[in-house]
Parts: structure tokens; C-alpha cells; sequence
């Protein structure tokens, strides 16, 4: 495999840069000296960011775009074996890398590295980290898989020998990483377009464990059911969290304010620390912000200064994220996207203010539609009214004869009332209609259903 050396840059192409990891990357490496170009099927506020930064991005994958040759191609998994800049990279003999090995080899670049993976909350755990990080001007180099307010952005590059990313398990992209400090949030069956079944993943997430450098350590939820086998074979020190008493990192006298925010005190093996107040919602942030506190502590940040910086946290965009006010009915966005999640955000909108809990819910992929129906249906009937939106295909081009319309009749099985509609704004003018003063409407997906809370706010 082609190796990268930050003391001697060279020329790389990203096919699909616009993705807000690879144009994190692509970033780092234009600072440290590489000279950088790629292409994307459409503009976004990513691309003309890199644009801004000198970067030459074609925004079509042509075979010419390749002409100048460069040293090393890196793809993304969304990218196919038929794309022409891939196969002019092959036929030219230019070695490639995908997204995940380039991060893993970048990774190898910083003493201090932290991967957090999980099927849910990643995003918002590092986030979570990064927060402390930066409130006690360690200045760590950052890739976030959303939009932190706090770096105006996905990517910040900081000046130290921190890094702290995201660890993916779509398509195995974690196993290329090797960080000092690897964290696994939760395991749920989810991506059953690549993994074969719960164990096949479950599988994954022990070889991305004992890929945790010897001298580092993993932290782990003890709740994941039979965790103690993701310790077979790992030779660093191994930490749990979670909400019981023998967990190395527990939440105790755990306590709401009118909103829904938590407060408790952290207890390290089994001593009171210092007390956490959280500015976002639930108890699924209660658990990663344990997962935080105990990547800080282990990197020898003092609970006290852990405390502040999770206080500084005020969430990262489209996690239970309020968009405003219409009419006296709150609108908030949700990235959930797995059953699990749908639950999750739904428990954490019943302890927010509210008249009806209204969700507008995209399902994202059909495979994942079609694998998980019955648990969709089970998750969304938490809500008071249920909406749905035609799926978001993202990557997918077959159907796989499922649609919106076989969830509202999973629904209806379990006595759920819910509502479909095929436009955004048969959607709009429907909750226009119906929404209350008092009220509390979700949009939730993973794909651009987002902008039907924005458009409502418009009106």
C-alpha cells in the first residue's frame, strides 16, 4: 500500500471531495504542504470552501481531469469500480488509497490519536471531545462527521499532536485506523447493505478494537451486550462506561431541568470526580458524554477542566437540533436515521415542552427500509402524529420494491394512524394545516428533509 510521508508532500486527487470527510482531509493535507485537487458531481458550501483555500475543483468525473497526473488518487466508498477517474488512475498507474486508508496513514501522523466509533452518537461524541480539547487550548487537529459551531465547520487543524476523528464502520473504514485511543459507543444492526447480520458487525467491532495501539487504551460501553469478547486479543488497557456502579466511568444522582438537560455527578472508579451539566438533551448523551470524560482523563485532562468544556457544548447541527419558532409550534431537525435512534430522539422530545410531538420522518436507503421496517414502525409509533416523506435512495439505485408507503402500512398493523405524502410541500401545507400552538415538530432523516422545517420557518 502507498504510504504518505508529511515531510514529503505530493500531488493527490480526491474523487468526491466534497464529502465532509474527504473534504476535511483534502484540507489537512493542502496545510501541511500537499498540492490538492478533485472533483465532485455538484457545488456545495464544502466545495466552494476548498475552492476559497486554492483548491482546483471539476465538478464532473471525467478521465481529462486526471491529465496532470498526479501522485496518488484516494476515492470513497460511495465511488464505483466503473468511474473513469478510477480506472484513468489505474490505467495510468497512479497508486489510490480510499478515504479510510488515507485517514488511518494521516492518523499515524499524531502521537495522541482518538477514533470513536459506535452505530449511533459518533459525531456527537467527538464533538463532545473536541469541545474539551479545544476549551483547554490543546489545539487538536479535528474531522467531525456534521457541522460544529465551534470550528465553523467539519475540519479544524490544529498545531499539536492530538487528532480526533470519527471511526466509521460502513464498509469496514474503521479497520485502516490504528488510534491510540479507540472508542466503541454501541453496536446495533445497521448498514445490512454491507454486513451480513448483527455478528458480522459485532465482529468488525472487536478487530477495530484490537487494531488500538498496545500502549493506548479502548473504552467501551458495558452495556453492549457480552462486551467482554471485544477483549480477546487486545493488548491495551481497556476502560468501561456506562450506568452502573462497577463501571470505571459512571453517571450517579442523575438529574433533568425543564428541558431536558442533564446534570450528574462523574464518578471515576468509583470516586466522585465532578459534576457534569449538559446543554444538550437525553440520556443517550449522558453515555457519550462518559465516553468523552474518559478519552480527556485518560489524555491527562483534570475532571474539573473536562466539566468546563462539556459545558461550553451546545450540540452540533441536525442532533436534536432547534431550528426555531412558528406560530408557537418549536421546530427541531434530527439526523436519525436507524430505529434506534428514532427512539432515542423521540424519548429525549417527550421531556421538551410540548403540546403533540409531530414526526416528519424520511427513511434513508431502501435496503435499511427494508431490513428494519417493523422496527420503524415500532420506533416512530412513539410519536403523537407520524409523517412520512418518499425514501432518500442516497447511494442506492434499487428499489428493492420497498417504499414510504409499506411503513405507513406496517404502522397501521400497530394501530398507528400516520400520513404520506410524495412532495416536501404536500407535507408543508399539511402541517401548516394541522400543527397547534404549543406543538413540537421533528424533522428526522438523514437525507434533506431538513427543509421542510426550514420552509416552514419562512412562512
Amino acid at each position: 500500500m502507498y504510504q504518505i510521508n508529511f515531510h514529503s508532500p505530493i500531488s493527490i486527487y480526491f474523487i468526491g471531495i466534497g464529502g465532509i470527510s474527504m473534504s476535511g482531509l483534502a484540507e489537512i493535507l493542502q496545510k501541511e504542504g500537499f498540492s490538492i485537487s478533485g472533483s465532485d458531481e455538484k457545488e456545495s458550501a464544502l466545495t466552494k470552501h476548498l475552492e476559497k483555500l486554492g483548491i482546483t475543483i471539476f465538478y464532473q468525473h471525467s478521465a481529462k481531469n486526471l491529465s496532470h497526473k498526479p501522485d496518488l488518487v484516494v476515492y470513497t466508498a460511495a465511488v464505483k469500480g466503473n468511474n473513469p477517474e478510477l480506472l484513468e488512475a489505474k490505467r495510468l498507474q497512479i497508486p489510490v488509497l480510499t478515504r479510510a486508508q488515507l485517514l488511518g496513514q494521516i492518523m499515524l501522523n499524531y502521537k495522541n490519536s482518538i477514533g470513536i466509533s459506535g452505530t449511533h452518537g459518533k459525531t456527537t461524541t467527538t464533538s463532545m471531545i473536541s469541545e474539551i480539547f479545544l476549551d483547554n487550548e490543546l489545539d487538536p487537529t479535528i474531522s467531525v462527521g456534521g457541522i460544529l459551531d465551534r470550528i465553523g465547520g467539519n475540519i479544524y487543524i490544529g498545531n499539536s499532536d492530538y487528532f480526533i476523528t470519527e471511526a466509521c464502520e460502513y464498509t469496514n473504514s474503521f479497520l485502516s485506523l490504528y488510534p491510540k485511543i479507540g472508542i466503541i459507543l454501541n453496536i446495533c444492526a445497521d448498514h445490512l447493505d454491507f454486513f451480513k447480520d448483527l455478528e458480522d458487525i459485532r465482529n468488525s467491532f472487536h478487530q477495530y478494537a484490537k487494531n488500538i495501539s498496545p500502549d493506548g487504551c479502548l473504552i467501551l460501553n458495558s452495556a453492549i451486550e457480552n462486551w467482554e469478547m471485544f477483549l480477546k486479543g487486545v493488548d491495551c488497557k481497556v476502560i468501561t462506561f456506562g450506568l452502573k456502579e462497577n463501571d470505571d466511568y459512571y453517571a450517579d444522582h442523575i438529574s433533568y431541568d425543564n428541558f431536558g438537560h442533564p446534570s450528574y455527578d462523574l464518578i471515576i472508579k468509583g470516586k466522585k470526580m465532578a459534576h457534569i451539566t449538559l446543554h444538550v438533551l437525553g440520556e443517550h448523551n449522558i453515555l457519550n458524554s462518559l465516553a468523552a470524560c474518559a478519552a480527556a482523563y485518560e489524555l491527562g485532562i483534570s475532571p474539573d477542566k473536562i466539566a468546563k468544556g462539556l459545558a461550553s457544548y451546545l450540540g452540533t447541527e441536525r442532533r436534536f437540533q432547534i431550528k426555531g419558532t412558528q406560530n408557537g409550534i418549536t421546530i427541531v431537525d434530527d439526523y436519525a436515521h436507524h430505529p434506534d435512534e428514532i427512539q432515542v430522539t423521540l424519548k429525549t422530545a417527550k421531556n421538551y415542552p410540548h403540546n403533540k410531538i409531530w414526526c416528519v420522518f424520511q427513511p434513508h436507503t431502501y435496503s435499511r427500509t427494508k431490513a428494519l421496517l417493523k422496527d420503524f414502525a415500532k420506533a416512530l409509533s412513539l410519536a403523537d402524529h407520524v409523517v412520512l416523506a418518499d425514501i432518500y435512495p442516497a447511494r442506492e439505485t434499487d428499489t428493492l420494491g420497498i417504499s414510504s408507503k409499506d411503513l405507513q402500512e406496517e404502522l397501521q398493523k400497530i394501530g398507528k394512524k400516520s400520513f404520506y405524502f410524495p412532495s416536501f410541500e404536500e407535507i408543508e401545507n399539511f402541517l401548516i394545516k394541522n400543527c397547534v400552538h404549543g406543538d413540537l415538530l421533528i424533522t428526522m432523516g438523514a437525507g434533506n428533509i431538513v427543509n421542510v422545517g426550514e420552509n416552514l420557518l419562512k412562512q
